[in-house]
């Protein structure tokens, strides 16, 4: 049996989160803050989660945490601060890194409050409000305009390389992509427990959740490697 728990962090913890199950990559989610992604296809979140896997980032939206107890996440709480990418571009040319599905996880937590002493200017450069910064999905220490969306092929009804249904060894997880572009998701005995749209290009797919998170997975041959779990396709018994 799979040990799914949540260790919920307090916002000042800025130790590195142990692991508390045997999953090689412990997924780290940073729950409640303002998301700001620099991605202009992803949009912005007056409060949302960013899930971590390893050294990339597999998810950004609202509505992550209803996932912490499956996945076993450690969880940091960032109500009240601002998240966002730790590169930014401040020459007009456009970001240097945003907060998507599949790209390296290297993002910057910042305090909202500032204290009568704090300096003027924006938010980013007070130093001194950087609350956590996480480079490659480890941690170093405790209103963007976003970028051109990116080329998404929607699927085709005659293209059925990938349609049907994928589900994880032990069916915990049984994920079905339908030909209308939609994607039903159960885990466990929650049947729709994610439902939405997604579109493919080559072997990349991008989910946009009806919860408004988006994530992605990879298709691997005969396997998809998603959200740290990795699915076949299902046969009929």
């Amino acid at each position: 049996m799979n040990n799914r728990t949540t260790a919920v962090r307090p916002f000042g913890d800025t130790t590195a989160p142990a692991r508390t199950n045997d999953r090689q990559d412990h997924p780290l989610l940073l729950s409640g803050g303002t998301v700001l992604t620099e991605n202009a296809l992803l949009g912005d979140w007056p409060q949302a989660d960013v899930l971590i896997g390893g050294d990339v980032i597999v998810g950004v939206g609202p509505g992550l945490l209803t996932a912490a107890e499956d996945d076993g996440m450690n969880v940091v709480d960032c109500t009240g601060t601002v998240v966002l990418p730790a590169a930014l571009d401040r020459t007009g040319n456009g970001p240097a890194g945003t907060l998507t599905p599949g790209e390296r996880a290297d993002i910057a937590v910042y305090r909202v409050a500032a204290g009568p002493d704090a300096p003027a200017g924006v938010l980013p450069s007070r130093d001194h409000h950087l609350h956590l910064l996480i480079l490659g999905g480890q941690f170093q220490r405790g209103n963007g305009s976003g970028t051109a969306a990116p080329a998404l092929e929607p699927p085709h009804d005659d293209d059925h390389t990938y349609l049907g249904t994928w589900a994880t060894d032990d069916r915990f997880l049984r994920q079905r992509l339908r030909p209308d572009g939609r994607y039903d998701e159960a885990r466990g005995d929650r049947e729709s427990a994610y439902t939405g749209r997604y579109w493919i290009n080559g072997t990349r797919i991008d989910y946009l959740d009806d919860l408004g998170f988006w994530a992605y997975g990879e298709f691997d041959g005969e396997a998809l490697d998603h959200a740290g779990y990795r699915l076949t396709r299902s046969r009929p018994a």
